[in-house]
C-alpha cells in the first residue's frame, strides 16, 4: 500500500499510546432502492462525543477523536454525504499527528458500507484514512460478522476482529476486545516491538444471517472453536466473518483473519478455522421453519400458540431493507379470522411518514382513510388502502413520529369516500408507522404505544432471526421468506458482481490452502520504514 511519508515530529514524553478514533458504521443493501443519506446517522464528533459511546471503560491512552457516524442498515449511501464525512476524518487526523503522531488508530466500522459508485467503501476510507496518518500507525478495527474483509482493507489494518455471536449479544464486548487490543499493540510497537503477524483465509461462502445464527449448527459449533484457537501459544485472536450477502460486490464472501504474535501460528489457526467452515459449507439451514407469508399465516392462525410470530424477512431493516414493502400488511388485513376479529393481529412497522402524519394531525380516536406503505420499495402491492382509528401516539424514541392505527372493516375500495367511518367496527389488526426506519427488537420499543410483545395472537414483524426479546416474547415463531431488498432467497435478486464459484449460487467451491492464505505483519516499524503492507 502506498502512504505519504509524515514528517518526524517528536512523540509526547506521556507512557499512554495516543490513539486516533473515527469510522462510518452502516450495513448496506444493494438490492433496495431505499438511499440511505446524512437524515438516517447519529453523528459524533470530538473525543467527548465518541467515548461516550461505548458502555465499557475504555484502555488507559490519549484519545483523539475525530468523527463517528452510524445508522440503521439501509441502501447505498449518497456519495456526496459519505466525502463529506471521508473529508472531515482525514482533515481531523492529518491536522492531529501535525502536533505528534498517532501510535494507533480504532478504524469504529461495521464492514458492509456500501456507496454509490464505489465497489469497496471501507477500503476507500482507510485507503484516505492511511494517507493521513502515514505508515506507522498501528490499525485495528472491530466489525459486524456479517461485513467483508476485502484485501484492501485487510492488508490496511494491523488487528480485525469481529462478533462472534448472532445475535450480535457481543457487540460491544468485541469493540473492547479490538480496543484492548490495539492499545496493547500500538504500545508495543511505540517500544521497539514489531506488529502482531496477521493471516487471511477467504472461503467463497455467501449466505443469510437467517442461516448462520450461532443460536443453531453448524455455527454455534464453528463460533465455539474461537476460544482454544486464540488460547494457543502465539495467537491473540481469531475471527470469522461471514459476509455481507444482500451486496454484488467482489468483496462479499466469507473470510476467517488471525492475528498475533507468531506468524506460523496464526496461519495454522486461520487456515484451520476456514477448513472447519468449509468443511460444513452445505450444513447451513434457516434459523426458523420458513414458508411463503400466506403459508406462515395460515400455520399461525390454526396454532394454539401465542403469541405467534411472524419475520417478514424479505424486508428486513436490520439488514438494509426498505421498511415498507406491503405484501404482509395486505394480507392481513384481508384475512376474515383477523378482519372478523376472532384473531388479534399487529404489523410493526412500516415507515411512512405520510400516514403518520395524518395520523398525529387526527389525534387519539380519529378515524381517516389512509394509503399505508408501498412508497419506497413500491412493490405489489403497494400502497395499502385502510380505514383507521388512532390508537396511539408517540415520539419519544429514534422513530421520530410513530403511531399505532387500528384497522377498521370497511375497505376503501368498497365502500368509497361517501361511506361513514364513525359506525366502521375495528378488526383485529393493528399496523404501527412510523417516521423513520425502524426496528422494533425491544419490549421498550412497543411500549412507547401501549402495546405488548405478547399482547396479540399474531405479531408480523420486520425482521429476520428474531433478537433476543422478541424470541423470548414468541411462543412460536416462523420466517416468512418474503419479497424485498434482502430477500433470503438469494438466487432471486440478481447477483452479478461476486467471485465466483460461490456457494449457494454454485454447487461446489475449492477446499482452503495454506497456498491461499494471505499474510502480513511482523515488521519492526523504524521511522516511515513499513514497507509492503
Amino acid at each position: 500500500m502506498t502512504a505519504t511519508t509524515t514528517p518526524a515530529i517528536a512523540r509526547p514524553s506521556s507512557d499512554r499510546p495516543r490513539i486516533g478514533i473515527a469510522g462510518i458504521a452502516i450495513e448496506s443493501s444493494t438490492f433496495t432502492p431505499y438511499r440511505s443519506g446524512e437524515a438516517d446517522f447519529e453523528v459524533r464528533r470530538g473525543t467527548e462525543q465518541i467515548l461516550e459511546r461505548y458502555p465499557f471503560e475504555v484502555p488507559a491512552a490519549e484519545y483523539v477523536g475525530v468523527l463517528h457516524a452510524r445508522a440503521l442498515p439501509g441502501g447505498q449511501l449518497d456519495r456526496e454525504a459519505y466525502e463529506g464525512w471521508k473529508a472531515e476524518i482525514v482533515a481531523g487526523l492529518a491536522a492531529a499527528v501535525e502536533s505528534a503522531p498517532l501510535d494507533g488508530f480504532f478504524f469504529d466500522i461495521h464492514g458492509a458500507m456500501s456507496v454509490v459508485g464505489l465497489e469497496d467503501a471501507e477500503g476507500d476510507l482507510i485507503t484516505a484514512i492511511r494517507a493521513a496518518i502515514g505508515p506507522d500507525t498501528v490499525v485495528g478495527t472491530a466489525m459486524d460478522l456479517h461485513g467483508n474483509v476485502s484485501p484492501t482493507l485487510f492488508a490496511a489494518c494491523d488487528l480485525l476482529t469481529c462478533y462472534r455471536h448472532a445475535p450480535h449479544i457481543d457487540a460491544w464486548e468485541t469493540r473492547e476486545r479490538g480496543l484492548r487490543d490495539l492499545v496493547e499493540a500500538a504500545r508495543s510497537v511505540r517500544e521497539g516491538g514489531p506488529l502482531p503477524h496477521k493471516a487471511l483465509v477467504h472461503v467463497p461462502i455467501l449466505l443469510p444471517g437467517e442461516k448462520t445464527s450461532t443460536r443453531i449448527e453448524p455455527a454455534a459449533s464453528l463460533y465455539a472453536r474461537i476460544p482454544e484457537l486464540t488460547a494457543r501459544a502465539g495467537v491473540t485472536d481469531v475471527s470469522c466473518w461471514i459476509g455481507f450477502a444482500w451486496a454484488d460486490q467482489p468483496r462479499c464472501q466469507a473470510a476467517i483473519v488471525a492475528h498475533g504474535a507468531d506468524a506460523a501460528a496464526v496461519e495454522a489457526a486461520a487456515l484451520e478455522l476456514a477448513t472447519a467452515l468449509w468443511e460444513v459449507r452445505h450444513e447451513f439451514e434457516f434459523v426458523a421453519p420458513t414458508g411463503s407469508f400466506d403459508e406462515c399465516l395460515d400455520r399461525a392462525i390454526r396454532s394454539e400458540a401465542r403469541p405467534f410470530w411472524i419475520s417478514d424477512s424479505g424486508d428486513n431493516p436490520g439488514a438494509g431493507g426498505a421498511d415498507d414493502t406491503t405484501c404482509c400488511l395486505a394480507r392481513l388485513a384481508a384475512r376474515e379470522e383477523i378482519r372478523a376479529g376472532d384473531v388479534s393481529a399487529l404489523m410493526v412497522s412500516l415507515v411512512d411518514p405520510a400516514t403518520t402524519d395524518a395520523a398525529w394531525e387526527a389525534g387519539v380516536g380519529g378515524r381517516l382513510e389512509v394509503a399505508v406503505g408501498g412508497r419506497i420499495d413500491a412493490r405489489d402491492p403497494g400502497p395499502v388502502p385502510l380505514a383507521v382509528e388512532v390508537a396511539a401516539l408517540d415520539e419519544s424514541g429514534p422513530t421520530g413520529r410513530a403511531a399505532a392505527l387500528r384497522v377498521l372493516d370497511r375497505p376503501v375500495a368498497e365502500a368509497g369516500p361517501s361511506a361513514s367511518l364513525a359506525d366502521s367496527p375495528a378488526t383485529g389488526l393493528t399496523v404501527v408507522v412510523t417516521a423513520r426506519r425502524s426496528q422494533w427488537a425491544t419490549r421498550a420499543m412497543f411500549s412507547r404505544l401501549g402495546l405488548s410483545m405478547t399482547g396479540f395472537d399474531v405479531v408480523t414483524v420486520k425482521m429476520g432471526y428474531l433478537e433476543p426479546e422478541q424470541y423470548e416474547a414468541a411462543a412460536d415463531w416462523l420466517l416468512a421468506l418474503t419479497p424485498g431488498g434482502v430477500d433470503q432467497d438469494l438466487l432471486r435478486l440478481g447477483h452479478e458482481r461476486i467471485a465466483r464459484p460461490m456457494i449457494p449460487f454454485d454447487p461446489e467451491i475449492p477446499a482452503p490452502t495454506a497456498e491461499g492464505v494471505v499474510t502480513g505483519g511482523g515488521a519492526v516499524l523504524r521511522g516511515t520504514e513499513r514497507g509492503e503492507r
